[in-house]
């Protein structure tokens, strides 16, 4: 969900309540409920967050909007992110000078050069940052941490 505010990012997961909040002006990340969404947000699917970036106009937020499924692991999908989107914590550019618009518009278009590049994988459900024989190798108490712990 977007807001001139916030960007609010919300699991698609039966029963998740939990919203992540991400202030367009601090930069602040919080969690919070679906409730504290307010209804006037314009909401669009999105299937990852792979990270943010700061340019000379600001902070962009890239997101996953396509993605291909490409197999399996123990029965765990993999997903091949195929289709991204950039975007800016600012509402307006009117902050930049006309050098300033030009260099921050050849970054974005560097960015999406490299996100064009084959090779962006995930899974929700399996840990892809570590090999195999690491993962049999690890304690226990590794073994139940949540992928976002890891």
């Amino acid at each position: 969900h977007i807001t001139p505010e916030k960007f609010y990012v919300e699991a698609c997961d039966d029963g998740a309540d939990d919203v992540l909040a991400i202030d367009r002006v601090s930069t602040e990340v919080t969690l919070t409920v679906k409730k504290d969404v307010p209804p006037s947000a314009f909401t669009r699917s999105i299937f990852g967050i792979l990270g943010t970036i700061r340019l000379v106009a600001g902070t962009y937020l890239i997101v996953i909007t396509k993605k291909k499924k490409v197999g399996e692991i123990f029965s765990h999908a993999i997903w091949k992110a195929t289709d991204f989107d950039i975007l800016s914590y600012k509402k307006t550019m009117l902050h930049l000078t006309d050098i300033q618009l030009q260099d921050n518009k050849v970054f974005l278009s560097m960015i999406n050069h490299v996100l064009s590049v084959d090779g962006f994988y995930f899974s929700t459900t399996y840990d892809l940052t570590h090999t195999l024989q690491r993962l049999a190798n690890t304690s226990p108490e590794f073994q139940e941490m949540s992928l976002l712990e890891r």
